[in-house]
């Protein structure tokens, strides 16, 4: 079945609230290797004019693929996860995730394209503070697999 290009331009309601803290930041900084003391030092961070420990740049993608769920789950969008493939993620801060942060997410439908029997699906999450401090766009293009029909 064809992922449903009808959900081309779809707004989700917000998700959330995440909350961010310097273990999870910690342990996230560890699972890629990351290294810097920002990650896991609050004076660290502090001298280096945060507020607190800062997350890794990619750890958006925990918050953004959690607000993605609402569609990607969708029965009437059609996707069949077992068939996903991870094409492309990209992140605009605008800044850093910090320990303390309360996020939320609000996810669009950019695009759906179809293209050799596969489909294209391209989504852009906004993710902000709950008190509206914009913190990080993230785009994510998924592949979903043409399947035997």
């Amino acid at each position: 079945m064809a992922v449903n290009p009808d959900f081309a331009g779809r707004t989700y309601p917000h998700s959330g609230p995440y909350a961010v803290d310097a273990a999870l930041i910690a342990a996230f900084a560890a699972a890629v290797g990351s290294t810097d003391p920002v990650h896991t030092d609050a004076a660290a961070a502090q001298a280096a004019g945060y507020a607190d420990v800062i997350a890794p740049p990619t750890m958006a993608v925990r918050f953004s693929q959690q607000s993605e769920r609402a569609y990607v789950t969708d029965p009437e969008a059609a996707i069949d996860f077992s068939r996903v493939v991870h094409g492309e993620q990209r992140f605009v801060h605008h800044r850093p995730i910090t320990a303390g942060d309360e996020l939320v997410g609000v996810t669009t439908v950019d695009s759906v394209r179809s293209a050799g029997g596969h489909s294209m699906v391209t989504t852009r999450t906004e993710l902000a503070t709950t008190s509206g401090d914009a913190v990080a766009t993230s785009t994510s293009t998924i592949v979903v697999r043409g399947g035997e029909e």
